[in-house]
């Protein structure tokens, strides 16, 4: 499925591939609450780096975590769009926020980090939710193909 994205301005647009697109992960942590500017992000779209394509790139600005993820932001807006990881140069991560494809909505959702989640930002526990204080083991690819959703 091809995704097409962009910032909130227009200053920068993307396309990319992706096997994965169901948005699914809602993280809690505290680099996820500060770069979306709300509660978290779902920044759980896995899409080939290779099928990246990016309009306005000279808008782009890179913020690299200790951790080797690389964010990437509009620099005139502030959205984030989406974010690499050094150890898999093979994969980007759009945030789910920036784009502009209509997304399917998933069968579950997955509260990631859950105990970094200030008191204001808790999340929603519904019958097909699933909350955990840290992290999951499960795989992007994993969850998709568990739900039988993985083309």
């Amino acid at each position: 499925m091809q995704l097409a994205g962009s910032c909130f301005c227009g200053a920068v647009r993307f396309t990319v591939e992706t096997r994965t697109p169901y948005p699914y992960r809602r993280c809690y942590c505290a680099r996820c609450r500060k770069t979306a500017g709300g509660t978290g992000a779902a920044a759980n779209i896995l899409a080939q780096a290779s099928s990246l394509v990016l309009e306005g790139a000279d808008a782009l600005t890179e913020f690299a975590a200790p951790d080797t993820t690389r964010t990437r932001f509009c620099s005139r807006c502030g959205s984030a769009l989406y974010l690499t990881i050094d150890a898999a140069p093979d994969f980007v991560y759009p945030f789910a926020s920036a784009v502009d494809t209509l997304l399917p909505e998933p069968p579950e959702r997955v509260h990631v980090f859950t105990a970094e989640a200030p008191t204001w930002a808790r999340p929603p526990s519904g019958a097909t939710d699933l909350a955990v204080e840290r992290n999951t083991n499960e795989s992007i690819e994993g969850w998709h193909r568990r739900h039988r959703l993985k083309e």
